[in-house]
């Protein structure tokens, strides 16, 4: 993460989980000088409500966990930070660019896979339509060539990682991309927009699915919020 960034006063949006500290407000942690931290966002559904696709004890451990880890360590690296840069400490600042950008990351994307997911009896893996849907069509040829290409790169991505439908705001396309680790889109490219990422840490689905992640990329499918990606890319290409 670009440290002009990490400098900038401006708050965070809500859509990647950064957001003003409110007097009084226990999920967030103390806000240092100019600098915004980070907060674990509430579900919108219950932990439970994605079986049998991904089952609860995943989703709270996942939830819980591993994402309220990120936000712990991001928040801690950003006041180490603070006073780096108060004590003019090149060399820590440098050595904290790592914590930040893999906690940072790990974050923003668990932030967004949250808003990607949705229970099946509230329209969890209905089909997109509209705008979104035609651009798939034009792009891929259709739905399930796209789906068959995301479980394709994600099944073969090495480690851990994500893979992602993206719109590129450049060339006003969608694309599947991969990033490694908690690295979020834009380490791939500042034109590109998530639309939809799945997590593809074993975290993400061991206890459910064992070493088998394929299994994993085809059930997730039936829990994506399409609805979500598509009034971002409306929004996004409006």
């Amino acid at each position: 993460m670009a440290l002009r960034t990490l400098f900038s006063k401006k708050a965070f949006t809500t859509a990647s989980g950064f957001r003003p500290i409110a007097a009084g407000d226990r999920c967030f942690l103390r806000q240092s000088r100019g600098l915004t931290v980070a907060a674990l966002p509430d579900l919108a559904y219950d932990y439970g409500a994605l079986e049998p696709a991904i089952s609860g004890e995943i989703m709270r451990l996942h939830h819980q966990k591993h994402h309220q880890a990120y936000v712990t360590n991001y928040n801690n690296a950003l006041e180490q930070l603070e006073t780096a840069v108060a004590k003019g400490d090149a060399s820590a600042v440098v050595r904290l660019q790592s914590a930040i950008k893999f906690n940072g990351g790990g974050h923003i994307n668990h932030s967004i896979f949250w808003k990607n997911l949705k229970p099946m009896n509230e329209g969890g893996g209905e089909p997109p339509h509209s705008t979104l849907g035609w651009a798939i069509d034009t792009d891929f040829c259709s739905l399930e060539a796209l789906v068959q290409k995301m479980n394709a790169e994600g099944a073969a991505l090495q480690g851990s990682g994500w893979v992602w439908l993206a719109l590129d705001k450049g060339s006003k396309k969608l694309c599947v991309e991969t990033t490694a680790n908690q690295d979020p889109l834009v380490t791939k490219g500042a034109n590109l927009v998530p639309l939809l990422g799945i997590d593809v840490w074993e975290h993400a689905y061991y206890l459910q699915y064992k070493n088998v992640r394929p299994d994993y990329l085809k059930n997730i499918w039936k829990v994506i919020n399409w609805k979500y990606a598509s009034e971002v890319f409306d929004e996004e290409t409006a």
